[in-house]
């Protein structure tokens, strides 16, 4: 059951200025994420909100980074909010820092193609070097969504539910794990659901903010974050929306299969922005000291009971060392531990061989296994699990 509306706004205006081609493109982004933003207040007449987001499809608007930019910053503006000073001690005194990683929160989004969950999976995998921030929520375009396969896992599943802008410090306090659920952080989106489900199979905007709207983006603690997407059209529109909110770094995927990771089958393209710089480049298995594995051996279109089976295997280092899913998981934690910076490090026993994008992808790899092999993975995921429960009252 939908909740009445009781329109308080009228977006008149701004839908006959997009109802016209020369109106259309003097609109600001400030202006489209205003009309967005009533939409999350349930503000609006599900029909105005519907004509907003089919004419945004329409004119491309929200494909601009601008655009995009500005609507998740409104997004996360109605979402919970943490209390950044303890959020702000809590990271601080946990974060450890090491070579180009300051010790700061690295947010991670996405899972949205039917292979196994990769991005959730690597997200845990890098959690005993970086304190991560993964924001995820239950399937839409896949059988096994970030939240289903957590919630799926066995013995003990966590209790998303309970990680909320009041606990999530407790949460970083015994773990650097913390899975926000995008059903719990974004409320405001409960108004958007019915709204995207008449107008499906149009993808709306709403279908690109996801990745851009971690709720504690704006905490000025995320130090990196990790993003995939389904097209390589949409890759400089992220990697340039990340750039327009303030990321500092940031590092977008897009397997060549449309995979919105990279992919263990060949290339991927990568945008990197470090210090206000944008590096485009393609990587490859190979680029990080790996075979290449066709997706069909990846686990595509399984249940989340069975990819939660294959998490528990990996972080017990369960897996030969040669398997395709654990291969396919190792690159894309790599790629996020060479984004955090944490393998810019000059030691005796790293490898420094840099690859596209002037990564350490092979020593990212290296510090991917010893992330499973010491069982510190398992150790930060028992922990979360352990601190999620005792959450619920």
């Amino acid at each position: 059951m939908t909740n009445p509306v009781t329109p308080s706004r009228s977006i008149s205006s701004t839908l006959a200025r997009l109802a016209s081609p020369t109106a259309a493109s003097s609109i600001s982004a400030a202006e489209i994420a205003l009309d967005l933003s009533h939409i999350f207040r349930n503000e609006v007449s599900p029909v105005q909100a519907g004509i907003l987001l089919y004419a945004l499809h329409l004119t491309k608007l929200d494909r601009d980074p601008d655009v995009l930019a500005a609507c998740a910053s409104a997004m996360r503006d109605v979402a919970a909010q943490v209390d950044q000073n303890v959020l702000y001690r809590v990271v601080n005194q946990r974060g450890k820092a090491q070579g180009g990683y300051g010790g700061g929160l690295v947010g991670t989004g996405g899972d949205g193609h039917s292979t196994f969950n990769v991005s959730t999976t690597a997200s845990i995998l890098a959690s005993p070097l970086l304190m991560i921030a993964k924001h995820g929520n239950n399937a839409s375009t896949s059988k096994s969504g970030s939240a289903d396969f957590l919630q799926a896992t066995q013995p003990a599943a966590p209790s998303i539910d309970a990680i909320t802008a009041s606990t999530l410090p407790r949460v970083y306090e015994k773990s650097n794990y913390a899975f926000l659920y995008a059903k719990v952080w974004h409320p405001g989106m409960h108004f958007a659901a019915p709204i995207r489900k008449e107008l499906s199979p149009i993808r709306t905007i709403f279908n690109l903010l996801g990745p851009l709207a971690n709720p504690v983006a704006d905490t000025g603690l995320v130090e990196a974050q990790m993003v995939g997407v389904m097209t390589p059209e949409l890759g400089p529109i992220f990697v340039n929306a990340l750039k327009l909110s303030g990321a500092n770094k940031a590092l977008v995927v897009c397997g060549a299969e449309k995979l919105d990771e990279l992919s263990c089958a060949g290339p991927s393209y990568c945008w990197r922005l470090r210090n206000g710089e944008i590096d485009q480049f393609v990587l490859s298995p190979s680029d990080f000291g790996l075979s290449t594995h066709p997706l069909s051996e990846v686990g595509g279109g399984k249940e989340p009971a069975e990819n939660a089976e294959i998490l528990m295997e990996i972080l017990r280092n369960e897996l030969p060392r040669d398997d395709p899913i654990l291969h396919f998981v190792l690159i894309n934690t790599a790629a996020l531990l060479v984004t955090a910076g944490v393998c810019d490090v000059d030691e005796s026993d790293t490898i420094q061989e840099t690859g596209p994008g002037s990564g350490r992808w092979k020593e990212g790899i290296r510090r991917a296994r010893w992330c499973i092999e010491s069982g510190a993975a398992l150790r930060e995921w028992e922990a979360f699990v352990e601190v999620s429960n005792s959450l619920v009252t």
